[in-house]
């Protein structure tokens, strides 16, 4: 592997770069800063969610004066990798997957077309080298959740620095744990080798208490669409997931946001929208279309139950065990599809549904996804059989070529449920 992080821009140049393209005022076009079509967007209902209307330059300022400090920046691409460890070897964690069309398509003279968007578009940064995470990254830690990934992973380490974890994909089989086990002490390892540092089991508590109270907050914050009229979108409620974990204005933005809206009386007026449940893919900053295609067009996402929504949150880091040990048993139990079998993805549907009493399922599938693609049979079986809600399955990518198509089916999924005078459950 190479890729010291020699010779890279200056934080403050990067910071000025990707801040001039999201105010319009620099060379780049505002997709060219991670943001995708939202850059610049406005949430509905401003006041405390303004913070988050703002979120990568936030989170860009964030990692430039900390990296100036001697905090190295950590790239992360997938929920397994423990945010507790990179943390505690006092390193700032920054998810760097993409959801811009613009690099997805330019990432196709290296990669198949064929691939999943999110691996396209975030090799395609890398290649065009416009996101500035990446260039600030002194280490890129990535897992081998599925062949797409694994592979591209093998090109991105050519000329960046890459730490490779091995996940294991039985997650009932006590010899897959003590396997991931050992890809976290390892990892830990790395981080206190390459940042000459020492992760102590004290630090680990620290980290872990920290992102308890980030994952106490967003459940709090997810639970306000459980209310028979809820008092945000699913869109705003997505638009508070930040790319760097642990920010302390985030946190009291959290707060004050579940302060606000957790006493706040419900707004009856007008019809209610049909209550969604929203499962499958990642949903990536700038990759919200399909996010907005179903609130645009008579639904409300009441539950996310993907790798942005309440996958990760749901359960804590338990603090009664040797720490390295409570992190691989919580973030080894992940549902994700590539997890064989999964059951756990259908236990947490099965609950969300009981919390959130959806109307109806939505099922998002990037092409080229071809565990969450192959898994929509299982969902659609346990939607339609044991839950009794109407199922719509979603192919697509990151084009907007599709997307009348995709309205159309929602209109008819909504006035179905409306016909069949479906209820809250």
């Amino acid at each position: 592997m190479s890729g010291c992080g020699c010779n890279k821009p200056s934080p403050e140049a990067l910071s000025q770069a990707v801040l001039g393209a999201c105010q319009g005022t620099g060379p780049r076009r505002p997709a060219d800063c991670g943001a995708g079509e939202s850059c610049g967007s406005k949430l509905p209902g401003g006041g405390v969610f303004e913070r988050f209307d703002h979120m990568i330059e936030n989170c860009l300022e964030h990692a430039s004066v900390e990296a100036a400090a001697g905090r190295p920046v950590v790239g992360i691409l997938c929920e397994f990798t423990p945010r507790e460890l990179i943390l505690a070897a006092d390193a700032v964690p920054v998810c760097l997957c993409g959801g811009s069309l613009e690099t997805s398509q330019a990432a196709e003279a290296v990669l198949p077309a064929g691939v999943c968007p999110l691996i396209k578009s975030t090799f395609g940064y890398h290649l065009a080298q416009t996101n500035p995470f990446i260039e600030m990254a002194s280490l890129i830690v990535a897992e081998t959740t599925c062949d797409g990934k694994k592979k591209m992973y093998e090109l991105l380490a050519r000329t960046r620095p890459v730490h490779v974890m091995e996940l294991p994909q039985k997650p009932d089989d006590p010899a897959a744990m003590q396997h991931w086990k050992q890809e976290l002490a390892q990892l830990r390892s790395e981080l206190e080798r390459r940042f000459h540092t020492r992760i102590t089991d004290a630090k680990l508590r620290d980290a872990i208490a920290l992102m308890n109270r980030e994952r106490a907050l967003r459940r709090r914050l997810a639970a306000l669409m459980h209310r028979d009229r809820p008092p945000i979108t699913g869109r705003q409620l997505l638009a508070l997931k930040s790319s760097i974990s642990g920010i302390d204005a985030d946190l009291a933005a959290y707060e004050a946001i579940c302060q606000q809206f957790e006493t706040a009386a419900p707004d009856a007026a007008g019809p209610a929208p049909v209550r969604v449940l929203l499962t499958g893919v990642p949903v990536v900053h700038g990759a919200e279309r399909v996010v907005d295609l179903i609130e645009q067009t008579g639904g409300l996402i009441v539950a996310m139950e993907n790798c942005t929504g309440v996958k990760p949150i749901v359960d804590d880091v338990r603090t009664d065990l040797d720490p390295l040990d409570a992190l691989a048993e919580k973030y080894f139990h992940l549902p994700c599809s590539v997890m064989t079998p999964n059951t756990r993805r259908l236990d947490l549907l099965r609950q969300l549904a009981r919390d959130a009493r959806p109307q109806c399922v939505v099922d998002l599938v990037w092409q080229g996804c071809l565990t969450y693609d192959i898994e929509s049979t299982l969902i659609k079986q346990l939607a339609e059989d044991e839950l009794g809600l109407p199922y719509l399955r979603i192919v697509t990518d990151y084009a907007p070529a599709d997307s009348s198509r995709i309205a159309v089916r929602l209109e008819a999924l909504f006035e179905t449920v409306a016909a069949a005078g479906a209820t809250i459950h």
